[in-house]
């Protein structure tokens, strides 16, 4: 799923669970935005970064960009940013390290780090929308590098659906708030 409906997605469930409970204290709609679009942020930005940067200051071309119908070689820049990108989509996707940190984050914040459960979103919803054509998502990474062959997220329709489904969540939770 692309990155900003994991945000989105995550900010309504987390809102709508501000509405079922019972203290005063609040989840951060902000927060629950935040972790559901982290993985991708902790995978995508660096590589990204580096390879603006390249193109803006001159040591890197698009013609340098792999065509996938070449075999051409990528640039070193472009081949270690794409390398990075893996290695971090692997940590940032995988249940085992998102229990690692949860159980952390749990010990020393307690009930505030249910926020992290945006995260976890952003983890259930991959694994279905994402084929082994575009970065399946490696969930038991380190311990397994099982990958579920889901559908792509960028399908049209899957996309028009996902659009129209948020529209109509926000929608009933700005009616809610009011």
């Amino acid at each position: 799923m692309d990155i900003f409906s994991h945000g989105l997605w995550a900010g309504a469930l987390f809102k709508f669970l501000n509405f079922k409970r019972k203290t005063k204290e609040k989840f951060s709609f902000w927060l629950a935005v935040f972790w559901g679009m982290f993985p991708d942020l902790l995978a995508f930005t660096i590589p990204f970064t580096l390879i603006i940067l390249g193109l803006v200051f001159g040591g890197l071309s698009i013609s340098q960009f792999r065509h996938p119908e070449s075999m051409e070689p990528m640039s070193p820049l472009l081949d270690s940013a794409f390398n990075l990108t893996g290695s971090l989509y692997s940590i940032s996707h995988s249940l085992i390290v998102f229990v690692i940190i949860f159980a952390i984050a749990f010990a020393v914040f307690r009930k505030k780090a249910f926020i992290l459960g945006a995260w976890l979103l952003h983890l259930v919803m991959d694994i279905p929308t994402h084929s082994y054509q575009f970065y399946p998502t490696p969930i038991f990474w380190p311990l397994s590098g099982w990958k579920f062959n889901g559908f792509s997220w960028g399908n049209l329709y899957f996309m028009i659906a996902d659009c129209i489904l948020l529209a109509a969540v926000y929608f009933y939770l700005g009616k809610k708030t009011r």
